[in-house]
């Protein structure tokens, strides 16, 4: 499965590195075209999630995660034929749609697989995931180099030809506790309870939300900072990657650790407020700073940034799991992985409309932000794990 995830990122980091430039120099799309469609498909991304949590309430997890993988096939496929805008708008935002089922998908498999070892397991995965990735986005830049519409072409291609590698090594692994029978209840079973009606578990998505700015922060705030606001060498942007990816591949394993279990799971959704906040104090003071001085700062900033998902993303998983009914948790846990896809749709907007608009000033605003809503979720994740430990009321008793 470990394997299975690393070829589906390699495909991932080949598509993230060229769809933009295959978009406009291979099928000749303007700018706002380009902008228009991404953000369509990650909307549709959205829904993603708790779809692929509902099917996995009642179909084995292993079937639907190789229909993921053989969907995106045909839909990159599709990308490689479609010229007109209308026609790529439609083929991308389903394979947005089958991207993040296939993430949700990926979760559920290792919760029931990994059990009580799921923080390790995750940790595992994120390296696995970050290695293909670096990989991808490696063997993009060779693609790229070429600037010919039929490397572009091969790229994406590859792409493509990654989701079939994926889809056979998953249906070579085992189904994570044995095939469960699919189950078709005409009516919700009494005692059951949808996440949709759940307020306890749809405040904690919604906290989570804000909680996932970092993978904002990294990609869209500090490079267009460093560009727009400081002095410091253009060709440091991409060091933000491969510090994040490099950190990655060596410390989720290592952090997992810190985040394993409710207690731990709760402390580390407030050292990852701390961290955010720290990170976004340091662009705020690069402003005006020297070349190398701005450099060191934005650099320090990527290293804090990392470390903060190092925490959120296990935190994040592990109180999503914990949060959740046992018997129920597909369904949950599909809807939980609608906090990424959310942040991915309204997070790039928020830090080039507001936070970088209102200057230094934005980013302090921001790190308190997500450091109060840190607090905040913590408290409510400690109230409800104490809910859910509590004895049952003995019947008849005073």
């Amino acid at each position: 499965m470990l394997r299975a995830l690393a070829v589906d990122r390699t495909g991932t980091g080949l598509w993230a590195a060229s769809s933009v430039l295959y978009l406009t120099f291979v099928t000749h799309l303007s700018a706002q075209q380009i902008g228009v469609l991404l953000g369509t498909a990650g909307v549709a991304g959205i829904a993603g999630s708790p779809l692929a949590g509902r099917l996995a309430s009642r179909f084995p997890v292993r079937p639907l995660l190789i229909g993921c993988h053989l969907l995106r096939l045909v839909t990159l496929t599709l990308v490689l034929v479609c010229t007109r805008f209308d026609a790529l708008l439609v083929v991308v935002a389903v394979t947005y749609l089958g991207d993040r089922a296939a993430k949700t998908l990926e979760m559920l498999f290792a919760t029931r697989a990994a059990g009580e070892r799921r923080a390790a397991y995750q940790a595992l995965s994120r390296s696995a995931a970050n290695a293909g990735y670096g990989l991808g986005a490696g063997l993009a830049a060779i693609g790229l180099a070429a600037g010919t519409a039929e490397a572009y072409r091969a790229l994406i291609l590859g792409n493509a030809l990654s989701f079939l590698v994926a889809a056979a090594l998953v249906w070579r692994t085992g189904e994570p506790g044995g095939v469960v029978a699919p189950k078709r209840p005409e009516a919700p079973l009494p005692g059951t309870k949808s996440p949709w009606r759940d307020r306890g578990y749809l405040r904690f998505v919604l906290l989570d939300i804000p909680m996932n700015l970092d993978d904002s922060v990294l990609g869209v705030g500090l490079p267009l900072w460093l560009v727009d606001r400081t002095s410091a060498p253009h060709a440091l942007v991409p060091a933000f990657l491969v510090i994040n990816t490099v950190l990655v591949v060596l410390l989720q394993l290592a952090v997992s650790r810190r985040a394993e279990g409710p207690r731990k799971a709760v402390r580390a959704v407030l050292v990852y407020g701390v961290l955010l906040f720290v990170t976004c104090a340091l662009p705020a003071v690069s402003t005006g700073c020297g070349t190398w001085t701005a450099a060191g700062i934005l650099l320090a900033a990527a290293v804090l940034v990392t470390m903060a998902e190092l925490m959120r993303s296990i935190s994040s998983w592990e109180l999503a799991v914990l949060l959740a009914p046992p018997d129920e948790r597909a369904a949950y846990l599909g809807v939980a992985g609608m906090s990424q896809s959310i942040q991915k749709s309204a997070g790039p907007p928020l830090l080039t409309g507001v936070v970088m608009a209102a200057g230094p000033a934005g980013w302090l605003a921001l790190g308190v932000a997500v450091a109060g809503v840190a607090v905040w979720q913590s408290r409510c994740c400690e109230r409800r794990l104490g809910a859910m430990q509590a004895p049952e009321p003995v019947a008849g008793a005073a």
